[in-house]
């Protein structure tokens, strides 16, 4: 990102996680529970427009959509091998409607010829076998997935949260296999959002970010281990 100063900038916090020089593709990783802003795609043009001279490959989490997946599981014990292929194919609900909203194009060929792309996760993952190559179960998100593209296609990593990375532990702001995931990814980059919104209720009234975070944070309790978009 190389327009700190530019109006785009003033709307991302900031920062590396591990330095390393620019590849010419960036992927970057944009949380799925930022879907739930009102104001998700402005925030995410905003965000590419930071991104001046990199290919862009777009990974969307699956938000809301895998949180039902999440909430089913709990109280049913799926095989793991079920719920990850469900949360992975959310990926594939989640890509569609930004590519939908954006205009930008669904990817499953990388690197793509058009920048900004969506990544088509679950086509790209059952292509020459790497859907296997990943473990399966809730300790393998989103993050884990960008971070093992970002790995694949020799590219660098920009992960999109709603929150900031905790200043010492970065446990649970990433799932369990990110570190692995991520060996072989060269520069690591965070963003989030500097301020909170609304979001938008079921029955189509806002509620503050804050009311969001809370539910986010009640859900800890449950058996698996909660994960920040």
């Amino acid at each position: 990102m190389n327009d700190a100063n530019g109006p785009d900038a003033a709307v991302w916090r900031r920062g590396i996680l591990r330095a390393g020089e620019p590849r010419p593709t960036t992927v970057v990783k944009f949380g799925g529970s930022l879907l739930a802003r009102a104001d998700w795609q402005r925030l995410l043009r905003s965000l590419v427009g930071t991104c001046h001279g990199r290919t862009i490959a777009l990974v969307v989490g699956g938000g809301a959509t895998v949180d039902s997946i999440r909430r089913i599981d709990a109280a049913a014990s799926f095989d793991a091998a079920v719920s990850h292929r469900l949360a992975i194919d959310a990926m594939g609900i989640t890509a569609r409607l930004v590519a939908d909203s954006t205009g930008w194009p669904l990817a499953v060929d990388l690197p793509a010829s058009a920048s900004p792309c969506v990544v088509d996760v679950p086509a790209w993952l059952d292509a020459a076998g790497r859907f296997a190559r990943l473990p399966a179960g809730w300790h393998v998100t989103s993050d884990s997935i960008a971070a093992f593209i970002a790995a694949e296609t020799d590219g660098n990593l920009l992960l999109t949260k709603t929150v900031p990375p905790p200043e010492v532990d970065s446990k649970g702001w990433v799932d369990e296999w990110f570190a692995t995931a991520a060996i072989d990814v060269g520069r690591i980059e965070w963003v989030a959002p500097v301020s909170p919104t609304t979001i938008r209720q079921p029955d189509g009234r806002r509620a503050p970010r804050a009311a969001a975070s809370q539910r986010q944070d009640s859900r800890s309790t449950s058996r698996r281990p909660p994960t920040a978009g």
